[in-house]
C-alpha cells in the first residue's frame, strides 16, 4: 500500500443527498446509507411538499449517526453544491435518494487506488433481462467517455471538487459538467458496488423511451443547448 492509499484508509466520508418529494424512498436510502457509517449524512431538499423531510428528522432522532437536513433551492445542482459546502468530510459521496449503496460501498472507495473519483457499478432494482443491458451500458459510458451519472453514485476527494469549482448551479446536467472537470485531471473509476437503482423512471417512460431520451438530452448539450431548456424537455416527455 502506498502513502495515499495508506492515508486514504483512514479519511473520513460524507454522504450528500438531494431531495424533491422523495417520501416512498429517502427513509429505506437513509438506511442503507447510515449502515456504512460515514463521518455525516446530508440531506439537500430542494422544497419537498410530502412528508420527506419529516422522514429525515424521525431517522436523525433514531441513530446515532449524524444526519444534517438543509433547505435548499430546488434544483439538483443547487442542492448538492449545498450540501458540498456544508460537508466536512475528506471525501464526498453523491448519492440518489432512490438509490441504495452497498454495504462495502465506503470500504471499496478508501481502497482504491488514490488520488480518484468515479463511481460504482449499477444493479436496476428489476430482474429483467432489459436491465442488464442498461447496466452494462452505463458502465462502458463511464469507463470508455470518462462520464458517471448522479445514479452511479459519484465519489470525489474534497480537495479536488472544491479545486474544479463543484457542482454547478444548473437543473440538469450538473452530473455530466462535473465530471468533464474532473476528467481533466484523472479518468474515473468505477468500483464494484453496486449501487442499487430504482427502476421507476424507465417503468414510466419505458425503458426504450427512457434510453432515448437519455442520449438525445445528451447529445444536444453536447452541441451547446442550455440545461435550463434541456430540464424543460425532459420534464415534457
Amino acid at each position: 500500500m502506498n502513502r495515499e492509499q495508506d492515508q486514504s484508509s483512514s479519511r473520513s466520508v460524507s454522504v450528500v443527498i438531494p431531495t424533491w418529494n422523495e417520501s416512498n424512498a429517502i427513509t429505506k436510502c437513509l438506511t442503507s446509507t447510515a449502515a456504512l457509517h460515514p463521518l455525516e449524512i446530508i440531506v439537500s431538499d430542494g422544497g419537498s411538499s410530502d412528508n420527506t423531510v419529516q422522514q429525515v428528522r424521525q431517522f436523525a432522532d433514531r441513530q446515532r449517526e449524524r444526519v444534517i437536513v438543509l433547505d435548499s433551492p430546488t434544483g439538483r445542482g443547487q442542492q448538492l453544491a449545498h450540501g458540498a459546502a456544508t460537508a466536512n468530510g475528506d471525501f464526498l459521496l453523491f448519492l440518489h435518494a432512490d438509490c441504495l449503496l452497498h454495504e462495502h460501498a465506503i470500504d471499496q472507495m478508501r481502497a482504491a487506488n488514490w488520488p480518484c473519483w468515479g463511481g460504482f457499478h449499477q444493479r436496476i432494482n428489476d430482474r429483467r433481462w432489459r436491465f442488464r443491458m442498461l447496466e452494462a451500458g452505463n458502465a462502458l459510458r463511464a469507463k470508455t467517455l470518462g462520464r458517471v451519472f448522479g445514479d452511479q453514485a459519484i465519489f470525489v476527494r474534497r480537495d479536488w471538487y472544491e479545486d474544479v469549482g463543484g457542482f454547478a448551479n444548473v437543473p440538469l446536467m450538473e452530473d455530466v459538467m462535473l465530471s468533464a472537470q474532473l476528467r481533466q485531471r484523472s479518468r474515473p473509476r468505477l468500483l464494484p458496488g453496486p449501487v442499487v437503482v430504482d427502476p421507476r423512471r424507465w417503468l414510466r417512460r419505458g425503458v426504450i423511451a427512457q434510453t432515448c431520451l437519455n442520449w438525445q438530452i445528451q447529445v444536444a448539450f453536447a452541441r451547446g443547448v442550455s440545461p435550463e431548456k434541456l430540464r424543460k424537455r425532459y420534464d415534457q416527455n
